[in-house]
Parts: C-alpha cells; structure tokens; sequence
C-alpha cells in the first residue's frame, strides 16, 4: 500500500539499523525505566513505514526487524537463564533465545503484512486494522503453545498513564488495543500532512478523547475498603540459584527463612516459591510446628512455598500454617521447558544433553481453587509467572478479597526481568480493584496498591523483610465480571466496521461503474 505524501523518507541503507532501534527504544516503556511516553513514540515511528509501504511483504519485514529490536532488548535474559543457571552450551542458549524472539517477532510481521494487505488504498482503515491485530496477536501469545505474553504492550501503560484507566475495565490487551491506536493515528497524521482542517480535528479529537476517557477511568474507585489494615511481612532470602538446590545448603536456607519468620511479628508472613528447598513430606516437625505456633502468637499465618510429592506427582505449591486449618495451592500454569517438557518424547533430549534444570516435569494443579483462608483475608495465590496471565487470576474472584504472588526470577539475574515481572503484577492489582502482595526470592518484592502503585519495594539481592500493611477489597471491576470478553467484542466491531466500510465503498465504485457503462 504506497502512500503519496511529502513526508520524510529514510535512507534506504539506513533504514533496517533505524527500525531495529526504534523496536529497541520501545522498551523503555516497561519497568525499570517506566518511560509510558516511548512506547507509543516508537510504534508511531514502526506505523509510518507500514503506512507507506508498498506491499504487504515489505511491511511484515518491516515489522519482523522492529520485532527483533524489541525482543532481543527486552528479553534478552532468557540466555541468562539458559547459560548461567540451565548450563545449557554458549551458542545453543544463544540460538535458543534468538528463536524466541524471532517467533515473537514473526506475530509483528503478521500484523504489518495482514494490516497492508486487506486494507489495500484505505488509510484509514489500516490504522484500525493496526491496532485490532496487533492487539489480537498480543491476546494470541498468552495461549499460544500455553501462552508466554511477555512484553504485552499494555504494560507499558502501567501504572500511571491516563491509558491505565482501561486496565480495569477491558484488561491489559484492551489497553493494548487503545495503544496501538493512538500510536497509528499520530502516525496517519504525520504521513498526511495535508489533512483538511476538518479531518485534522476529528483525528485530534479522537486522540484527546481516548487520554480524557481514560484519565476518567483511572479515578474511579472500582473496589472499597473491607479490613482494617493487616500487618504483613513478605521474606526476600536472596538465596543464589547456583545453590538454590544444593543438598549442602538446604538446611542453612530452611533454618534462614525460620529465623527471618520468627523475628516478624506480622499477622501474615509469606516467603517466596519454593523457599523451603526440600518436599513438604521432609519438612522438619519442629519447624512446621515453630511456624505454626509463631502464626498462632501472631493471630494470623504463614505462607511458604515448597515441593510437594502425592501419588508419584511433583507440584510447585504454596502452604499455609498458624490459625487458619493448613491449606495448599499448586501452580496450575507451569512453565514449558522451565517446568514441565511438552512432547517429552521429541524434546527430552535437550534436558539430557544440553540443560541442567531441576524441578523440570512437574504436574499442574487443578484450575480451580479456591482463595486460601488465611489472616482473616480470603486470599488468591499464584506462584510465579501465573500472574502474567489476568484471564487465570480472576478465576478466584470476586470472592477473594486480596491478591498473593510468590515467585522466584534468581533464574533471570540482574536483568530487567524481575522489573517486567513486577510490571506485570502491577497490572493485576489495577484490572482487580485488589491489593497485591509479592515475595520473591531475590526481587521484585513488593506491596501494590489497587491502582496499580507501589507502596513499598524492597531493594533487589538483599536478604531482607519487607514490612508493611494491607487491606482487603470488594467489588467487581468490569474486566473481573467480563475478562477478555469486553475487549474481544471491540476487537469484532472494528472488524466489521472496516468491512462493512469496504464492501459500501466497493459497491458504490460497481455502481457507478455500471452508470458510466450505461451512459457509454
């Protein structure tokens, strides 16, 4: 689709190094940096070579570099993962995560090509068409071979752009869809910049309009106080990964985490996934009983979590001990490769050849469980990356009243990954109207408020406890009562609307055709 413009034309040996950049620059939309302005700054810049590309093939490869710029930035600590911690070889971890972020990148080349292609000579519709699948494709990757949407572009909307105000309301792909969309209107208005005057304001207006509504959004208050505040103390060991699992170090961290509970004297103690690094079944009595007796001192409990072992099956669970009956939850979205092995038969070799990972085939848990009783909050775990998928999370809800996230990201080092991560929860706590709790092993531990704020953020790979208070909440966002649903019936609309533009428009050029035909 070529686009006759005055507007400025990148050299073309240039052009492939700009587009890599400016997928680049778009991560620092995402924590750490939480710059919500560059995203849609570097998407506007990606929508203006689409706008005026020439075919839908120039477009997707367009799109595949930009891809490649975002994803190698973004989440080049999977290598981390793969090389310092699974002891995978330096160019098989280094071919691993190029692949996946070619993958990823492949569903940005989808949306170029697919945008061009179907809305041919209409500008306009091509920017619709932008937005609806880019955001399809974001909604996509979380199912996808069981989902990773990592970098979800909603995220970096999160916490404080006016676009935040959609979390609650169409969840985190609508804020994706609403991105997406005012990044390509700025961009239609830079490549036609001899707009009528008319065209100009309604363009405008349509931008102010989604920043007003959602800054409108954002200062509704979804949920109401339900508690008085509790006094909870989340545990961040730091325990290195190297020795995570190491039997010699197993009882030094077991007596750390003791020493570091029965120091607190918060109603509800929770320490991160897997921080007891031994089965349930060989938990020392003393110590389950020293918990037990502290929670009770406490009036509240404490959360840990741990291996289990039942019936020949392993589970990444979470555990509660102290006044409240002892309750379990297990991780019912485990991670592939990380957690479990899909088509074992046909990739069970790179564990025995190439990766070193233990906890590797674990069973999932049930999809329905119910929130834990616990400190008089009825509460919703989730252990590690769960909490990237907000479909999953409201499961439990409106009935808890409080959200919990235990996770370890040691596997990801000093990257920007435990950032992303607390990206994501924050994300969770504004779509729920919930505050969310975080113990992590070695960062990001946080308490979040329900807009999504931190209130307290514990500094990263330091043995620490962060204390502080939490409430419980009710009430029912439009995206716990509907889900994705909200979002999806938009995403039809602007379909058939574009269609529904595309056959009037080819039945009035078929019509005066045939006049003209007529008239000859």
């Amino acid at each position: 689709m070529q686009i006759q413009s005055s507007a400025y034309q990148v050299p073309r040996i240039i052009k492939p190094i700009f587009i890599f950049a400016l997928g680049a620059f778009s991560v620092l939309g995402f924590a750490p940096f939480y710059h919500f302005i560059a995203t849609p700054i570097s998407l506007a810049g990606l929508f203006y070579f689409w706008l005026q590309a020439r075919s839908a093939k120039e477009a997707a490869i367009t799109g595949f570099i930009y891809g490649l710029g975002f994803y190698i930035t973004g989440i080049y600590w999977i290598y981390i993962s793969l090389h310092d911690f699974g002891n995978m070889p330096t160019m098989m971890a280094g071919i691993a995560t190029f692949l996946l972020c070619a993958f990823m990148a492949s569903f940005i080349a989808l949306v170029g090509g697919l945008s061009v292609r179907f809305a041919r000579d209409e500008r306009l519709h091509c920017v619709i068409l932008i937005a609806v699948f880019w955001s399809i494709s974001d909604w996509v990757r979380s199912w996808i071979f069981t989902g990773f949407p990592w970098l979800t572009i909603g995220y970096s909307q999160i916490p404080s752009s006016p676009l935040a105000g959609f979390a609650p309301v169409m969840g985190i792909y609508g804020v994706s869809l609403l991105t997406v969309l005012l990044a390509s209107l700025s961009a239609y208005f830079l490549i036609n910049q001899k707009l009528k005057l008319v065209t100009q304001q309604k363009l405008a207006f349509g931008i102010l309009g989604i920043i007003v509504l959602g800054f409108a959004l954002s200062r509704i208050t979804w949920s109401q106080v339900t508690s008085k505040p509790i006094s909870v103390a989340l545990l961040q060991g730091n325990v290195a990964q190297n020795i995570k699992w190491d039997p010699s170090v197993a009882e030094a961290t077991m007596q750390q985490y003791l020493g570091m509970a029965m120091k607190s004297q918060a109603q509800l103690i929770i320490m991160p996934e897997t921080a007891l690094p031994i089965l349930s079944s060989q938990m020392p009595k003393p110590m389950a009983e020293s918990l037990k007796n502290h929670a009770i001192h406490n009036k509240g409990d404490v959360v840990f979590g741990i291996v289990e072992l039942d019936h020949g099956e392993y589970f990444n669970s979470a555990m509660s001990v102290g006044n409240s009956p002892t309750q379990t939850y297990r991780k019912s979205h485990l991670v592939p490769f990380g957690e479990f092995i899909p088509l074992k038969a046909l990739f069970g070799w790179i564990y025995r050849d190439w990766l070193n990972m233990p906890l590797s085939d674990l069973s999932r848990g049930s999809i329905h469980q119910q929130a834990m009783q616990i400190a008089n909050m009825k509460a919703a775990l989730n252990i590690c990356y769960e909490d990237v998928f907000g479909e999953e999370i409201i499961r439990q809800l409106p009935h808890a009243n409080i959200l919990i996230n235990i996770t370890n990201d040691a596997w990801y080092g000093e990257s920007l990954a435990a950032y992303q991560h607390l990206q994501f929860s924050q994300a969770r706590a504004l779509e729920t109207g919930r505050m969310l709790l975080r113990a992590t092993n070695t960062g990001a531990t946080a308490i979040i408020d329900t807009k999504g704020q931190l209130i307290n953020h514990a500094p990263h790979f330091k043995t620490t406890v962060l204390n502080g208070f939490a409430q419980t909440h009710q009430g029912t966002t439009p995206y716990v009562r509907f889900g994705n649903g909200l979002f999806l019936g938009i995403c039809a609309f602007l379909l058939f609307f574009v269609w529904q533009q595309k056959r009037t428009r080819h039945n009035a050029l078929k019509s005066q055709t045939s006049s003209d035909t007529r008239q000859m």
